[in-house]
């Protein structure tokens, strides 16, 4: 579209006004768009976080008790075993 050198202006003023009128809510957009992405990241990350340190405890957890079964249980000692009546300590 060729517009006359002396109607020029009339694009100019209609990009400042569209600039003007659409501005505010498209920053307001992406500020949203920014913030969910905030708010999505935080959470991703301190589940992330409950996860491993939830799975670093039950590890620990399991370990300790089998640790503790180990000293009270040998695997050895099933089966009969002897018993005497003696002089009381």
């Amino acid at each position: 579209m060729k517009t006359p050198l002396k109607d020029r202006h009339v694009d100019g003023v209609g990009a400042a006004a569209c600039t003007l009128c659409c501005a505010a809510p498209l920053v307001a957009m992406l500020g949203l768009a920014g913030a969910a992405a905030t708010a999505v990241v935080f959470t991703l990350a301190g589940l992330t976080f409950a996860i491993v340190v939830a799975g670093t405890g039950i590890a620990l957890t399991l370990a300790r008790r089998r640790a503790e079964r180990a000293q009270h249980c040998p695997r050895g000692a099933a089966g009969p075993v002897d018993v005497s009546i003696g002089p009381p300590r």
